[in-house]
């Protein structure tokens, strides 16, 4: 059986609440039967202990386990809170703001790119990669590396306000040389997926790593145009993995677009 993970991102929980479209997502969840949800950042609105306990509960009810990283919106919108004790109430609900998952055929690492005196661009220290790299390299071999932060490292193909993660090269490179394989983000409400090899040339031998950005599954500001909701699923065996958008239209969740993506330096059979 493949791995399967289900990436959802940017619930901003508590600001705009759509009922008919969580519980099409447990549905649409239980159908799919990934292996592990994960929840790349903006999980609330305005960091409250109410809004984590609704994104938690919700979270919860989709039936496998979470992993969640931490969004600028999830610590406090007040000061000073904001900077004496920004990881409170997300540390309280999730227990770590940089969570490792481990199975026979996954490991899942979690970065913290949220920087409290900035309100919406993030980064990742090199102690955090180093962390990242060492959590890889005891994976067990041949299980899916793959690496989580609230912040992009690709953006969609039109314009957005929002910046990647400071040091996007140097981020990618780092975690490409510590064998991520897949790479998720959440921030822009827009989604995006791409292969290293698609945008950076390399020698042959060089590995693929798939960056891929949820659209977003809350909508703060919804007639704000370009912000699609939806959520990605991905699936792994030993040769490839393939990223499957599912979109919220026509009161539903539908199947939009599957990208497939060799595993390792090789090439998709046929290509």
């Amino acid at each position: 059986m493949p791995a399967r993970i289900l990436h959802v991102s940017d619930l901003h929980a508590g600001r705009h609440p759509a009922p008919d479209v969580e519980q099409a997502l447990v549905a649409l969840t239980a159908g799919l039967q990934p292996d592990v949800v994960v929840a790349t950042g903006d999980l609330t609105h305005r960091g409250r202990r109410e809004q984590h306990e609704l994104a938690a509960s919700f979270l919860g009810s989709l039936g496998p386990p979470v992993v969640a990283v931490p969004g600028n919106h999830d610590i406090p919108h007040t000061f000073p809170a904001r900077f004496t004790r920004p990881w409170a109430e997300f540390e309280r609900r999730w227990g770590t703001t940089e969570p490792v998952h481990r199975t026979d055929a996954l490991c899942i690492v979690g970065l913290n790119s949220v920087r409290p005196w900035r309100h919406q661009s993030g980064a990742l220290d090199d102690g955090a990669l180093r962390r990242a790299a060492d959590a890889f390299a005891a994976a067990p071999a041949g299980s899916l590396r793959v690496a989580l932060l609230h912040h992009q490292l690709a953006g969609a193909p039109w314009r957005t306000r929002k910046r990647p993660v400071a040091r996007r090269d140097h981020v990618l490179g780092a975690l490409a040389e510590a064998g991520a394989e897949l790479v998720l983000s959440g921030h822009t409400h827009q989604g995006a997926v791409a292969e290293r090899h698609e945008f950076e040339v390399w020698e042959d031998g060089q590995r693929g790593v798939v960056l891929s950005v949820a659209p977003g599954l809350g909508q703060p500001r919804p007639h704000r145009r370009g912000e699609a909701r939806g959520v990605v699923l991905y699936e792994a065996d030993a040769a490839e993995l393939s990223a499957q958008t599912y979109v919220w239209r026509g009161g539903d969740w539908s199947l939009t677009a599957v990208r497939r993506f060799p595993r390792g330096a090789g090439q998709l059979d046929g290509a």
